[in-house]
């Protein structure tokens, strides 16, 4: 068995060369991850494990608190901020259970866009193809699973952030219940909506980081039989504009699950998102409690360049009274309730993660009116699980040229449920 060290090296050698043109990483600890390595190693020889992370190489999102360093959250203006005091909870937690963390990844300034793009760091290239968006906001994440570079990667997904990227890059992500992984020493977007999430090549491995993150012991995914299970699929507003190769894949895996004993059957949605439509026309809750976020900057002004893509919402949603914002929480309250509701029948949701594959990164950088279509586009879906406090997976979904995913939406709280849920059409799928 090669060695973790080893491991780690060649992935190091391999950074190396692409160092001046690096998007994926915007730091590395690679001493610190060769002393990780290397106590790993010299465990195993021991015959000792601290669990099934001890010596797997996960990359971090640039919003975590590192101890004595700034967290820049993607972001120039806050390069000079005050060092973290502490690890962030969860970069804790990974330690502890022998994790290599090998760096942070690239994201979107503040990780408020989905297309996957950094005016300061550049744009990493999507793992099946360079030239194509990385989707975001945890880009870099998405890339370094995709390509081989980290073995998990941690991400935020407040809209679909986890699930937009690890669609586009063919791997899986996981995005629990808010709530369910602590907060501490993450940079925010939006306290209500915020969740922390794995990206990984496979459930098993997802499974295991999220009841890591989440202060629980670490079991064997036991997939469920999908002999009678129960699948809404709701049609409506989230299939429209699918790309027909999207579309045609998505069908051939609701046949194959079917085949296997799963029952599929519509289940409409569509008056509870219009609802939740309607509720957020003033603000969206993100881009409302982002703005609270950042009101200090945007009220006098950056001193250094942030992405219009991010100061044009937040700004537009600071002027928003906390009278609408409050009535906003007060209603979503009453939504996710109806939609706990409206799920009683079955025991997932199953849609396409996004409605498309991977655009260029060239076209999205030419033309705005494009890129803020498509960007509507990629949240469309993944966000319908944020705004009604539910926990989502994203898998590969073969039968299309480039990586497109399927999404398996639970209810809150069932997010071991879900895993196990999906570990079984993983299986499937990848039989």
């Amino acid at each position: 068995m090669q060695s973790v060290r080893d491991r780690l090296e060649t992935i190091l050698s391999r950074l190396a060369k692409r160092a001046a043109d690096e998007k994926v990483y915007t730091k590395l600890y690679a001493e610190a991850a060769r002393a990780a390595a290397y106590a790993s190693d010299a465990r195993r020889k021991a015959g000792v494990s601290l669990g099934p992370l001890d010596g797997r190489i996960v990359s971090i999102k640039d919003l975590f608190d590192v101890t004595g360093e700034p967290t820049a959250a993607g972001a120039l203006i806050h390069a000079g901020a005050a060092p973290a005091a502490r690890d962030a909870a969860i970069v804790r937690r990974l330690r502890q259970a022998g994790a290599v963390i090998l760096g942070k990844t690239n994201m979107t300034e503040f990780a408020f866009t989905a297309i996957g793009d950094n005016l300061h760091h550049g744009t990493p290239g999507n793992a099946a193809d360079a030239s194509l968006i990385p989707g975001g906001s945890s880009s870099g994440a998405g890339v370094a699973v995709g390509e081989g570079t980290s073995d998990i990667s941690i991400g935020s997904d407040t809209g679909g952030s986890v699930r937009i990227p690890a669609s586009l890059n063919g791997v899986v992500g996981f995005k629990p219940t808010a709530g369910r992984v602590p907060l501490t020493g993450a940079f925010p977007l939006s306290m209500t909506l915020d969740s922390i999430g794995p990206l990984a090549s496979c459930v098993a491995d997802c499974a295991i980081t999220d009841a890591i993150m989440a202060g629980e012991e670490p079991a064997v995914l036991q997939p469920v039989s999908l002999a009678g299970l129960r699948i809404g699929i709701p049609h409506g507003v989230l299939f429209g504009e699918t790309q027909a190769e999207v579309a045609e894949a998505f069908e051939g895996c609701i046949d194959r699950i079917g085949k296997a004993g799963a029952r599929a059957n519509d289940l409409s949605i569509d008056d509870l998102i219009a609802e939740m439509r309607a509720t957020t026309r003033r603000g969206t809750i993100a881009s409302m409690e982002g703005a609270e976020v950042h009101a200090d900057w945007l009220a006098s002004g950056a001193s250094v360049p942030v992405d219009p893509h991010v100061t044009g919402p937040l700004s537009r949603a600071l002027a928003v009274p906390a009278s609408a914002y409050i009535r906003t929480i007060r209603r979503r309250g009453e939504l996710v309730a109806a939609m706990a509701e409206r799920l009683e029948t079955v025991d997932v949701l199953a849609l396409p993660t996004v409605p498309m594959v991977a655009p260029s990164i060239a076209a999205m950088a030419g033309d705005e009116a494009l890129r803020d279509r498509t960007e509507g586009l990629l949240l469309r879906n993944t966000q319908v699980a944020n705004q009604f406090d539910l926990c989502a997976i994203s898998l590969p979904m073969p039968g299309t040229r480039l990586p497109a995913g399927l999404m398996l939406v639970g209810k809150n709280g069932h997010d071991r449920h879900l895993l196990r849920i999906a570990a079984g059409i993983e299986t499937l799928l990848r039989g």
